[in-house]
């Protein structure tokens, strides 16, 4: 049965994880309004029943799809907006739009960037530029591929939010026999790990290519998760304590329900997927990096953008007012942006990992 009577819901954006997102939705019976750039793409999708350019194995009941190029108007009409565009095209799809047009709305961010033009998270851009509330923002993230997901193949998804029973009740619409989902509400804890795991897996790949083996990658991981958690706690996020659970008020009093803590999915399991998974366009991007490509050659190679590439360097910044020892994500840093050698850089992490 299609849902009625209920808020409605849209997708912003057309790429991989918009149309993973759009499928979850529509598999469980939401229509949506969905918010495609291309006119072309639109008229496809409508004829043909897939996105030619994402996940083409995934085909759409027509029924169920409200396809539209003026994302102001999508915008308009949903009660939940989700965004999911990669992180640096976000202030130019939303360029223009009348400053309350949130109003009233629930965005759901599927964003795993920091903006680079302002240095800022999606919620902290909503706020400044469209008087946007906190208290109406949530987040959803993986691990979750897209490309798993259009070969339904079971993923857990964390949906946060600073009221848990208002986060549960969004977490329904996500639910499917192919994925299963968690709350918490730690707001900037996920988002900041979602950052960091790109970037992590941005070295993973670099050592890859460099041809170190699964020994040293395994290290290099190790500390990648120790230095995010560092990070994370200068960050205000919560969760932070691993093998300690409690109930979460209104969203399951069943004990075999553990609420969400770093050694969670939505922490520690996306940073290890990151990093090692074929899927990863993180670890994918880094690899080249490894092999000798400039960072330019490996942008033009990839379909797919690497977020991990912008948030090296608005981590770099950020973390001048942090203050968090962070040797990796410096050196990856100053590989993509320094010209630092990979050889050269990751000679210097050798020494630094525990």
């Amino acid at each position: 049965m299609v849902r009625s009577n209920e808020p409605s819901i849209g997708v912003i954006g057309s790429g991989s994880w918009a149309t993973a997102l759009a499928k979850i939705l529509t598999d469980n019976n939401n229509p949506i309004h969905w918010w495609i750039r291309s006119e072309e793409v639109v008229r496809h999708i409508l004829q043909r029943h897939h996105n030619p350019g994402y996940l083409s194995s995934v085909y759409f009941n027509e029924e169920l799809l409200h396809l539209d190029t003026d994302v102001s108007k999508v915008i308009e009409r949903l009660d939940y907006v989700v965004i999911a565009i990669p992180s640096a095209y976000i202030e130019e799809t939303l360029a223009g739009l009348h400053p309350n047009i949130f109003a009233g709305k629930k965005v759901i961010s599927a964003v795993k960037g920091i903006l680079p033009g302002v240095n800022k998270l999606l919620n902290d851009y909503l706020e400044l530029k469209f008087n946007f509330s906190p208290a109406d923002y949530y987040t959803i993230m993986g691990p979750c591929h897209a490309e798993e997901v259009a070969a339904e193949k079971l993923s857990y998804l964390t949906l946060s939010g600073m009221d848990t029973s208002s986060t549960a009740a969004i977490a329904k619409r996500f639910e499917a026999p192919y994925l299963n989902t968690v709350v918490n509400d730690d707001v900037y804890g996920v988002q900041y790990a979602a950052v960091l795991k790109n970037i992590y897996a941005l070295g993973a790949g670099i050592a890859h290519g460099l041809e170190y083996g699964d020994n040293f990658l395994s290290v290099l991981i190790a500390n990648s998760a120790d230095e995010m958690a560092s990070f994370l706690r200068r960050a205000g996020a919560r969760n932070m304590e691993v093998g300690i659970h409690h109930l979460i008020p209104g969203v399951s009093p069943e004990p075999i329900r553990k609420s969400a803590n770093y050694a969670a999915s939505v922490y520690l399991g996306d940073l290890l997927v990151t990093c090692y998974s074929l899927f990863s366009r993180n670890r994918t991007f880094g690899n080249m990096i490894g092999k000798g490509y400039s960072v330019k050659a490996a942008q033009l190679e990839m379909n797919m953008v690497a977020e991990g590439y912008n948030a090296s360097r608005c981590i770099y910044e950020i973390n001048k007012e942090m203050g968090a020892e962070m040797p990796i994500a410096d050196t990856v840093y100053r590989i993509l942006w320094e010209n630092l050698t990979p050889v050269e850089g990751f000679r210097h992490l050798e020494d630094a990992l525990i």
